[in-house]
């Protein structure tokens, strides 16, 4: 196997901290380049042309000629198909496990990320509450969540009953359910000892903390963070309206 050499460029977000969280579970050592989301670095040439679509995260693999791959679970993928060996997150031998690890992967991509990210969007980014919308993610959030607390019943982790990417992509979006308008999870109480499992995970948490301090932690413990960080980012969708 080929010696990773990697470099992330990423933001302290949900969907940012999915490939940290990887790259730490796998213990593949990476460089760390923050793209200054506010500055809209995202937009600048050097960075479109290693992500033409202008998000994060994006990650460069210089041992395979600065091969570069853009989208989170694309990226997690790539880094399980190339420096995961042992098949610690993605089963590569048992055709039937494989499929249920990316089944459960594809409904974080499809499910989870665009139903949560849209709710940030009314429930932290809007200016104006619209509590129709707002209501309307909750409820399908909720029902999102209900599909998880049924599979993971009587089971610690989605598939396998043992840590994988199914867990690794999710946990970054469910544990900051709050943010996301859903206050509590005391109603699946199957997702809510997963959380609490994976909580206790070293790699995990060190993930959670690239490239800066983990937020979702500093927003539950500190409501005025939240706040200010709701301030911060609504002048900033009304600089871009004006």
């Amino acid at each position: 196997m080929t010696t990773p050499d990697i470099t992330l460029y990423t933001y302290g977000t949900q969907n940012g901290v999915k490939v940290s969280v990887v790259l730490e579970e796998l213990g593949i050592p990476y460089k760390v380049k923050q793209v200054e989301l506010g500055k809209r670095e995202q937009y600048e040439p050097w960075y479109l042309k290693i992500n033409p679509n202008g998000k994060i995260p994006t990650i460069v693999d210089h041992s395979k000629e600065d091969f570069s791959v853009f989208e989170s679970t694309a990226i997690a993928i790539y880094l399980c198909e190339n420096y995961d060996p042992e098949e610690k997150l993605l089963p590569k031998n048992d055709p039937k496990l494989r499929s249920q690890v990316i089944q459960w992967v594809m409904f974080e991509t499809s499910g989870i990320a665009p139903a949560q990210g849209q709710s940030n969007f009314y429930c932290r980014y809007l200016p104006e509450k619209i509590p129709f919308a707002i209501n309307n993610c909750a409820k399908e959030i909720k029902r999102l969540y209900g599909v998880m607390n049924k599979s993971l019943e009587g089971k610690e982790y989605l598939v396998g009953n043992k840590f994988t990417l199914a867990d690794a992509m999710s946990y970054p979006m469910i544990r900051g359910h709050f943010f996301s308008g859903v206050e509590s999870i005391d109603e699946f109480p199957n997702l809510k000892a997963w959380v609490e499992r994976i909580d206790t995970r070293p790699a995990t948490q060190k993930g959670l903390n690239v490239p800066v301090p983990d937020k979702m932690k500093e927003y539950r413990e500190n409501p005025e963070k939240l706040e200010e960080f709701e301030k911060l980012i609504q002048s900033f969708f009304k600089e871009k309206q004006t």
